[in-house]
């Protein structure tokens, strides 16, 4: 497991090779997923999935909403949200569904549905498939295209798509450095 957790990368639509991802695996995804610790089993994870004729309506709204909400708009950075849906095997909205009763706090949320994603993460890395996350700007706007349920948000977007390169290499900083000891 910890080859996994030390392979685990960001990998871009760039850098995917174009092949399938199938339904198959798309479930072993969300499988480990729904392992995700939580407190007191609120299971605030909600994913939405975009994939053929939605991936392009998402591509479409995204580098809309981008356009509208930019002060410095670039031709550059719109088609680069393109690329990175069309390159993309799915596109997967990450969103929280707030427990209603409020029986936890929001952070404890966020950070459970966080742990599901790296769940999804660990098992992209193990099985061959790239991703990574994330959070553009212009993202509390995609109530404008899909309906949230009550109480959910969308923290982010997983794209997701089949890579054959090496990892990227990563050397994490001392981890000693990170750490107090208090004996």
């Amino acid at each position: 497991m910890k080859t996994i957790i030390a392979n685990r990368r960001s990998i871009f639509p760039i850098q995917f090779s174009g092949k399938e991802v199938t339904d198959s695996q798309l479930y072993n995804l969300f499988e480990a997923a729904n392992w995700a610790p939580t407190h007191r089993r609120t299971e605030p994870w909600r994913f939405k999935v975009f994939r053929g004729e939605k991936k392009t309506d998402l591509g479409r709204f995204l580098v809309d909403a981008y356009k509208k909400t930019t002060p410095k708009f670039s031709k550059r950075k719109s088609q680069a949200i393109a690329d990175k849906i069309k390159l993309s095997a799915a596109v997967v909205l990450i969103c929280m569904k707030r427990d209603e009763k409020e029986s936890v706090p929001e952070w404890e949320e966020i950070a459970a549905t966080a742990m599901a994603v790296q769940n999804l993460w660990l098992t992209a890395t193990e099985m061959g498939l790239g991703g990574y996350w994330s959070t553009p700007a212009y993202l509390d706007k995609i109530d404008q295209l899909i309906t949230l349920e009550n109480h959910e948000k969308c923290l982010g977007l997983f794209y997701i798509g089949a890579f054959e390169g090496p990892m990227p290499a990563r050397e994490p900083g001392d981890w000693r450095k990170k750490v107090q000891w208090y004996d």
